[in-house]
């Protein structure tokens, strides 16, 4: 069976920029190392291919010091690609820098056009629905205007909220198949997965649940060994890639790519 929420043709990223240095954090933990950076991010983009996906891996784009976390620029669904509105000033002009790469695979794309805010990693795309959360980076005016763009699809979508002291939604969740979500104890106690099943992080683990489901594999940070043993046992093939230095700027697994099958 194919499934939209996990199963993907193609995928986008972006190498990281020497001025990663300059990117956003929400606390200080350190000046990113840009080679180790750069080998992290190759074994990423290695592992989304291995799969057989087409992955387009564009060039650093100086600019936008935060470029290289392309999912918070754009949100892929088969039918048709939506530039984002990221929540941060400095991030804002990446949607539109985006949109004409994703012109090349989608026959329409279409943007949020405001005045609300919304950032890809608020984002959680399931077999049944679009979960977004509210936060720091995205408003209730911009989970408004999404849900307008997307009802041409029949996509419901239900807003959320993120945890107090979390950037985005998908920092404390991941999706790993049709029923079943990777979260925190924080994010998981509050009820907005119900009905579907829950693995939750192992304790002092947090920063394992933002993974992502590509294919055949889950992708998840390296260094969490009980929730990687968790998911192992529930019958995921695990693959752990460095994230030492994306973390530092808050980003993980599913910020680092934007996955689509158009249908179009």
């Amino acid at each position: 069976m194919t499934t939209r929420s996990y199963t993907f043709t193609h995928a986008i990223a972006r190498k990281p920029s020497a001025r990663i240095i300059d990117g956003l954090r929400a606390i200080d933990t350190g000046t990113p190392d840009l080679q180790r950076f750069q080998q992290d991010h190759a074994h990423y983009v290695s592992l989304l291919a291995s799969t057989g996906a087409d992955v387009k891996v564009l060039e650093p784009l100086d600019d936008y010091p935060d470029s290289v976390f392309v999912e918070d620029a754009a949100l892929c669904l088969p039918e048709v690609a939506i530039a984002m509105r990221p929540g941060a000033p400095s991030r804002i002009g990446e949607a539109a820098v985006m949109a004409p790469v994703l012109s090349e695979f989608y026959g329409e794309v279409i943007a949020v056009a405001g005045p609300g805010f919304i950032d890809g990693g608020d984002v959680l795309v399931t077999e049944t629905e679009i979960l977004v959360g509210r936060s720091a980076r995205t408003d209730a005016a911009g989970i408004a205007e999404l849900t307008q763009l997307t009802s041409r699809w029949n996509y419901r979508v239900r807003e959320v909220e993120t945890p107090a002291g979390v950037l985005h939604f998908k920092t404390d969740c991941s999706l790993m198949d049709e029923e079943t979500v990777l979260a925190t104890a924080r994010l998981s106690d509050t009820g907005c997965f119900d009905g579907y099943r829950v693995i939750t992080t192992a304790d002092g683990e947090d920063a394992a649940a933002n993974a992502i489901r590509f294919n055949e594999l889950v992708l998840m940070p390296a260094g969490f060994p009980q929730t990687a043993a968790r998911l192992s046992a529930a019958g995921y093939d695990v693959r752990e890639v460095g994230n030492s230095e994306a973390a530092k700027l808050d980003g993980g697994m599913s910020c680092l790519s934007l996955r689509f099958s158009p249908s179009a």
